[in-house]
């Protein structure tokens, strides 16, 4: 949520960063109703203050009359007042955040700046990256296959059950495959934990309104979130709602700042926006596995914090020896809350295409505002904190990036040697 202050003081840029969002919306009504909303608190203080004063005077007929007359005036402009605010509210729910002065100004995802690339020695390079200094590559002698024939070879994906189960848009993971799923988990989890300094939280996958309101997917997003039909209880699309909310109204000691949360989930999307898109595999499934990592930081460190965030999360494509690319998010193509976004994109070469595999962004005090997430600094006096996250990474996207970057020609598909000691195997064989 953007500070209500903000806009007062700072209307122009505020509605320049929003024009540079390709948003087209006025504030001058938003302004009318914060104006109306300070008048009637002033009103409301005065005529407390002149019930207050009678009170305390001798209780003739006439004076008691007044006072309860004022007692009218009071309730009369709380309801306007309770009116407004709601009005102010509903608006500010709705405005996205405003992006960072870095953030590179563009007119769709095409302006996204690519910030640099990496590819393992010995692997292929993928088209338009240059062969790094002093790296040996190689070119496979075969035409590499999507993940999802290379998983339906190895009997390992099973997308017809899935949907015999539960519908389009979901997978079943069988004998190595799931087994390969969890590998992929427990590495990731144990890196973050003990080499980034992360705290593993294993949260909820039903949160409230409240929660679900406060990180910025409602009312926005409504469409795109599962709820229960008969309890306001929504399905997570991300492990970032349910950790960010930990500390929803409170204030944190600033000594214990930066707070690192690092959790595994299930994550939940309608998809409704995506139809006809990604269709097979598992790329944008209804249902997918996902490590989060969230941070709670003081606003001055945020940006560092966010690049550190960034490096955990290309690590472990590096131990994997995933040829990956990372990208900044221009003006147009930040998601709701974040102020500034950096997007790890790791080379498919059986799609021949880069595919999202992480998201890290900084969200400032746009989600901390709507959780009411403060900490006390050493002067005593209270600021919100910025929040940051990204994934660490997304799941079954990993998967399929090993299906695709590691099948051998004959059709099998080596493990990664990181992953190996939790598979307990160093190739998935197709079956005799």
């Amino acid at each position: 949520m953007i500070d209500i202050k903000l806009i007062r003081d700072n209307i122009n840029k505020v509605q320049d960063g929003l024009k540079k969002r390709k948003i087209d919306v006025s504030l001058e009504q938003l302004i009318k109703w914060d104006a109306e909303r300070r008048k009637l608190l002033v009103e409301i203080e005065e005529i407390r203050s002149e019930r207050k004063r009678i009170s305390k005077e001798k209780a003739e007929d006439a004076l008691a009359k007044k006072g309860e007359s004022l007692r009218g005036k009071i309730q009369e402009k709380e309801r306007f007042l309770l009116t407004i605010e709601q009005h102010i509210e509903d608006f500010l729910l709705r405005l996205p955040n405003i992006p960072d002065e870095s953030v590179p100004v563009g007119e769709s995802e095409k302006d996204n700046r690519i910030v640099r690339q990496w590819t393992p020695d010995g692997m292929p390079v993928p088209p338009g990256q240059s062969v790094p200094a002093g790296k040996s590559t190689r070119q496979p002698d075969f035409v590499p296959k999507p993940h999802w024939e290379t998983g339906a070879g190895l009997d390992i994906l099973d997308f017809p059950s899935a949907a015999k189960i539960s519908g389009a848009r979901f997978a079943l993971l069988k004998g190595a495959g799931a087994a390969l799923e969890r590998a992929i988990i427990t590495f990731m989890l144990e890196l973050h934990i003990r080499e980034h300094g992360y705290f593993e939280v294993f949260t909820p996958y039903l949160v409230n309104k409240k929660s679900i309101t406060g990180t910025g997917q409602l009312p926005k997003f409504e469409e795109e979130v599962f709820k229960c039909r008969d309890d306001e209880l929504y399905l997570i699309p991300t492990a970032e709602v349910s950790v960010t909310n930990i500390h929803r109204d409170e204030v944190l000691e600033e000594n214990a700042l930066p707070v690192k949360y690092v959790s595994y989930s299930a994550c939940f999307r309608r998809e409704s926006g995506s139809y006809g898109k990604d269709t097979k595999g598992l790329i944008r499934n209804h249902q997918f596995n996902k490590i989060e990592l969230v941070k709670i930081c003081r606003p001055e460190s945020s940006m560092n914090e966010l690049e550190k965030l960034l490096a955990d999360a290309e690590q472990v494509l590096k131990l994997m020896r995933l040829p990956y690319r990372v990208v900044e998010l221009c003006t147009a193509d930040l998601g709701f809350a974040a102020s500034k976004t950096y997007d790890l994109e790791v080379w498919m070469p059986g799609e021949k295409l880069w595919r999202e595999i992480s998201s890290c962004s900084n969200f400032r005090d746009f989600q901390s505002r709507r959780l009411n997430m403060k900490y006390k600094k050493s002067d005593g006096t209270r600021e919100f904190v910025h929040t940051i996250n990204g994934s660490g990474l997304a799941v079954g996207r990993t998967f399929a990036a090993i299906l695709e970057n590691y099948q051998q020609k004959d059709g099998s598909v080596k493990i990664p040697d990181v992953l190996q000691k939790y598979t307990g195997f160093d190739t998935i064989q197709r079956p005799v």
